[in-house]
């Protein structure tokens, strides 16, 4: 590993609307838990273990589910892990509209503010990268501690790079055309590894079918539009920045290494050969430095 310092209202029922995190905590244990957003619709979450929160925001396409290697390691190290469905993603209920990171980053407020979760540390995973920033300008880091960006694929800019018309014409397009096939097609170079299962493979497949097709081009254009240049030096919170070498799904230098070099108080945490997908492919690493920093 090579580690280089860079800079320094739930529905769960109207009863229960007003009765507090400790509520909605002890519901969720029993599952099928849904938090409300502004415009109504119901996000489902997960909320296990005690201790300090982790919350858990998921990649590109993926629901909360993606998070299991992560949560069920932590939760029984002493930490409190919240994971929970985007909109349109996993068992989260879906209007065909919402996809932009403000609204993104209002759901993620609702979910803290549903479970009265503080001193939160926000870990994120490649288009979760640009909810986590836009909280942190939008809800100015209410309820939060700590940011760990995972592999992060919305930051800075990714239009610096790449003209939006080549994912439009491109990546949309095959969305549209066989979504599950485009879907498919992604799986072996999001992990790059011979090693990883078919079973593996299949799991994954199968937790990507479950989001929609409205989310799935909604949110893969808002993080490949998104310009977060002038909200990521505005970030005063204690950073971490994990990110593989071998990624080809969200290049080190277009995202993670500029995106550790606008925050001032920011660590790059460098995974030597590491995909794209490394929260399976090196989920021990990886969940002993999110506790780490978590402790630190």
């Amino acid at each position: 590993m090579n580690r280089r310092h860079l800079f320094s209202a739930a529905v769960i029922g109207a009863a229960v609307a007003t009765s507090g995190s400790a509520a909605a905590r002890r519901t969720s244990r029993r599952g099928g838990v849904t938090i409300e957003t502004h415009d109504r619709l119901r996000l489902h979450y997960r909320d296990i273990g005690e201790g300090r929160p982790l919350v858990f925001l998921a990649a590109w396409a993926l629901p909360s589910d993606a998070w299991a290697y992560q949560t069920a390691a932590l939760s029984e190290q002493g930490f409190r892990c919240i994971a929970y469905d985007r909109r349109g993603h996993g068992r989260s209920e879906d209007n065909g509209r919402g996809y932009d990171y403000d609204t993104l980053s209002d759901d993620l407020a609702a979910v803290l503010d549903a479970l009265g979760v503080e001193d939160a540390v926000l870990v994120g995973h490649s288009m979760a990268a640009g909810e986590m920033v836009r909280y942190m300008s939008r809800h100015r880091g209410a309820r939060v501690s700590k940011l760990l960006f995972v592999a992060p694929a919305a930051t800075p800019c990714l239009s610096q790079y790449i003209d939006p018309a080549v994912f439009e014409v491109g990546r949309r397009t095959q969305l549209m055309r066989d979504f599950p096939k485009a879907l498919r097609d992604g799986l072996r170079p999001l992990f790059g590894s011979p090693d990883m299962s078919q079973a593996m493979l299949d799991w994954v497949f199968d937790l990507m079918l479950r989001t929609t097709l409205e989310a799935a081009v909604g949110c893969n254009r808002a993080f490949t539009n998104a310009d977060f240049r002038t909200e990521l030096p505005l970030i005063t919170a204690p950073t971490r920045i994990i990110h593989g070498t071998a990624d080809v799904s969200a290049r080190i230098d277009m995202t993670g290494r500029p995106t550790a070099a606008l925050i001032a108080n920011a660590e790059l945490i460098e995974y030597e050969g590491a995909p794209h997908g490394l929260t399976l492919t090196h989920a021990e690493q990886l969940n002993a430095d999110i506790a780490a920093f978590a402790r630190s």
